[in-house]
């Protein structure tokens, strides 16, 4: 900023450039800043939770363990929920087999062949029909828990046991019981769906655990149904008496004198408790060793972070000097390499700088090369409107005539001009300079001009010719062909065929009536499609006069067209 505009700015302006000037500091300054600034928070607030620990470390605990037995009753109660689900599909599998309970069993067998599941049908006499674990037609006996299938008997709704020991199965099972009542006999049934004990393991795991815990699923009568300490046997009571019917949450228990911690969960889908334990002591050790590695790693990243942001701004502060010379390589016109950095950014810019010099020098070379051509085409234009002068005069009936004659071919000349200008690299568009050309003389019907051909580039000069002939058919059209009156049409058609362009300018219903015996005189237009168009391009002309307008067919060789275009740099 200026002094002028620092007085202009007020007090204001000058406080905030005395501020920036203080604040001038290196780039590895900010960036330690910046790391100071993330670190400092992060110790002061370890430095709380260090001070609090003790306070939190209950409520933590607490959760932990409130989080860990949640998550074994929802997996029991979901394993639970399976099989009332598996039963409800058997049951209306069931009524489609009507009286028949050899094709129901093959049913229910083929559909729990991959589940650690089996079904059994018991009747009120406690008595076996079937069950899925031996083959149909076995002789079975009385079913191994009377207790609980008449509990669900008389409950009429889904029940689910305590574990015993299965005769069948000569494992600790329990059991799913769903009342129905069937076709078989049009008696009151049970259908069961029994499980060995071990297959709820997965449930109490150590991976649904934190680490140092156990756990035990226990039922109604407090025996284990599995557990994740192998030294609990499967139907033998808890070995701590801890857990009343109905009691959950965190406690406390002394067994053989070793202090445990505990929570239990009561599942109200099964009726069942999940207990977890574990010895106090490795419950508090991870807490506190928690806290002082994270005392140690703090002061380790501090250190690091110091070391890398110092690294970091020797890094950028190299790249920025690169691009620095690179800048002023490019205000110099130089040419600039792409550089390669350990930096993605920096490696972008100096790619950047170089395609800018590289673009300069193109540009530069595009306007030593435009600075020639203008001087080449003055001269050209100057022949050609010195040409144009001529022929007006010559042809002028009046000096209004010539002065409005004159004008409209200077301004035909201009438009063709500033295509040749914006379009000096890639050359000027036939159909684009056809629409320039005619754009004064179309009519409001615009459908009265029709323009239709392939993409054609011409040269510069090659332009300028076409475009000042089009100008001059377009002139003779409105004076005394088709666009002399409201209802004719002009039809411009080109094609590139052969290595020849041909164009083909028609005019439809255009109002000829010659004078008897009189010779059509040659205008500007004609001479320029003549002599210009001929001598310049090699231009072979026709001309045919048609009972309701003039069609002109002038064939160009194809290299003529952009000859000069194909010179150029």
């Amino acid at each position: 900023m200026s002094d002028a505009q620092e007085k202009k700015s007020g007090p204001g302006g000058s406080w905030r450039t005395r501020l920036r000037s203080r604040l001038r500091r290196p780039l590895s300054f900010y960036l330690t800043m910046l790391l100071l600034v993330a670190i400092v928070p992060s110790f002061v607030f370890s430095l709380i939770i260090l001070k609090r620990s003790t306070d939190e470390q209950e409520r933590v605990v607490t959760a932990l363990l409130k989080a860990s037995t949640g998550s074994v009753t929802r997996l029991v109660e979901r394993e639970v929920d399976g099989m009332l689900t598996t039963l409800k599909v058997l049951v209306a599998a069931g009524a489609d087999d009507g009286n028949n309970p050899e094709r129901f069993y093959g049913r229910a067998r083929s559909s729990l062949a991959d589940t650690d599941s089996n079904l059994l049908v018991i009747d009120r006499g406690h008595n076996q029909l079937f069950n899925t674990r031996v083959p149909y037609g076995s002789p079975l006996g009385k079913a191994s828990d009377p207790i609980s299938i008449d509990q669900a008997f008389r409950n009429g709704g889904p029940f689910i046991s305590n574990v015993f020991f299965g005769k069948t199965a000569q494992k600790w099972v329990f059991n799913v019981y769903l009342p129905i009542t069937t076709p078989l006999g049009n008696s009151d049934y049970l259908l069961a769906l029994t499980r060995n004990a071990e297959s709820m393991a997965k449930t109490v795991n150590r991976d649904v655990l934190s680490p140092g815990w156990n756990a035990a699923l226990l039922d109604g009568a407090g025996h284990v149904i599995a557990s994740s300490d192998p030294d609990l046997a499967v139907g033998k009571p808890f070995f701590m008496e801890i857990v009343p019917a109905l009691r959950v949450g965190v406690g406390d228990a002394v067994h053989d004198g070793v202090e445990y911690r505990t929570v239990t969960e009561f599942s109200v889908l099964t009726g069942w408790k999940i207990v977890a334990w574990a010895k106090s002591a490795d419950v508090d050790a991870p807490a506190l060793w928690s806290y002082l590695w994270l005392s140690l790693g703090g002061l380790l990243f501090g250190g690091i972070a110091v070391a890398g942001s110092t690294a970091i701004a020797s890094l950028l502060t190299q790249g920025v000097k690169v691009l620095a010379r690179d800048a002023h390589f490019l205000g110099a016109g130089r040419p600039i390499a792409p550089r390669k950095h350990m930096i993605v950014e920096i490696e972008t810019v100096s790619a950047a700088l170089a395609d800018a010099a590289q673009a300069r020098r193109k540009a530069e070379n595009e306007i030593r090369f435009l600075m020639r051509e203008v001087a080449h085409r003055s001269k050209n234009q100057l022949t050609v409107i010195q040409s144009m002068l001529n022929q007006s005069l010559n042809a002028a009936e009046s000096r209004v005539d010539f002065a409005e004659t004159f004008r409209k071919r200077i301004a035909g000349l201009a438009r063709s001009t500033d295509l040749m200008i914006a379009n000096a690299a890639q050359g000027v568009d036939f159909q684009e300079l056809a629409q320039n050309q005619l754009q004064p003389f179309t009519p409001d019907d615009p459908q009265r001009v029709h323009l239709s051909g392939p993409p054609v580039r011409l040269d510069a000069q090659v332009s300028q010719t076409l475009g000042m002939a089009l100008h001059e058919l377009a002139t003779n059209a409105t004076k005394y062909g088709a666009l002399a009156n409201s209802s004719g049409v002009i039809d411009l058609q080109w094609s590139v065929l052969e290595g020849t362009f041909l164009f083909v300018w028609r005019e439809k219903g255009a109002d000829i009536a010659p004078a008897e015996g009189a010779s059509p005189r040659k205008g500007f237009g004609t001479m320029v499609l003549e002599r210009m168009l001929g001598m310049a391009l090699d231009a072979k002309l026709e001309r045919i006069m048609h009972e309701d307008g003039i069609e002109w067919r002038v064939r160009i060789p194809e290299e003529k067209l952009s000859a000069n275009l194909a010179a150029q740099p």
